[in-house]
């Protein structure tokens, strides 16, 4: 697979504009919209250990969890969706 038809793949989230009281729905739903292959490329300004968690527990095996970025204000996480 070409570099170009990964990046298709590859859908950004930015948490930093939603809402707190409605960021982890937003990010279940963006999760379970995600067919096996796809990406789901996250952005935050900390690092989502809880979420992390709740995620890999809903998700298990299907889930590979990526940093891509770890710095403080700056976090960007891929999150695959695995077949």
């Amino acid at each position: 697979m070409s570099e170009m038809q990964s990046l298709h793949n590859v859908h950004p989230f930015d948490a930093r504009g939603v809402a707190k009281r409605f960021r982890h729905a937003a990010i279940f739903g963006a999760m379970e919209s995600l067919h096996a292959g796809e990406t789901m490329r996250f952005v935050n300004d900390h690092d989502p250990l809880p979420l992390l968690n709740q995620l890999q527990q809903a998700f298990g095996e299907k889930l590979g969890i990526n940093y891509i970025r770890r710095e403080p204000g700056e976090i960007v996480i891929d999150f695959q969706v695995r077949g």
